[in-house]
């Protein structure tokens, strides 16, 4: 049995992995029942407010898109969730881990994040059964002069 303060400190330190901050938007897209529950709580803890559904108008600090393999095109709905990210905002992209129902090749997250102009900046470890890669905007190539 885990004790509440152990509770407590793994939900903290998955907001910590996801670079959650008090006040940032969060907007979740993909959310099925499979999803897991208690990083979706870490993230709501953190942020202070609920998670913004698919169709919030709100500019967003970060995307939380639950993905698997068989939801479609994952370059087009990169493209689509990027519409209210803010400039500096990142996505997570949550991925079921290898060998588990759903699971997303790498290849094909960063293929889909190279496509749409995204950098992949990160993975992490979300407990037993998701994995998070980190997506931002690429950074311009500074010129010299």
């Amino acid at each position: 049995m885990v004790a509440a303060e152990d509770a407590g400190k793994t939900e903290v330190d998955v907001a910590d992995k996801l670079d959650i901050e008090p006040d940032m938007v969060v907007q979740e897209i993909g959310w099925d029942e499979d999803v897991d529950d208690a990083v979706r709580a870490a993230i709501e803890e953190r942020c202070g407010s609920e998670l913004l559904d698919e169709d919030a108008d709100e500019v967003v600090d970060v995307v939380l898109l639950w993905w698997r393999d068989d939801d479609g095109d994952l370059t087009d709905t990169l493209l689509d969730v990027m519409t209210p990210l803010a400039d500096e905002g990142v996505i997570w992209v949550l991925t079921p881990k290898t060998g588990r129902a759903g699971h997303v090749e790498p290849s094909d997250i960063d293929e889909a994040a190279s496509t749409s102009n995204l950098a992949q900046t990160s993975n992490i470890n979300l407990g037993e059964g998701w994995m998070g890669t980190r997506l931002a905007y690429r950074k311009a190539a500074k010129t010299k002069r």
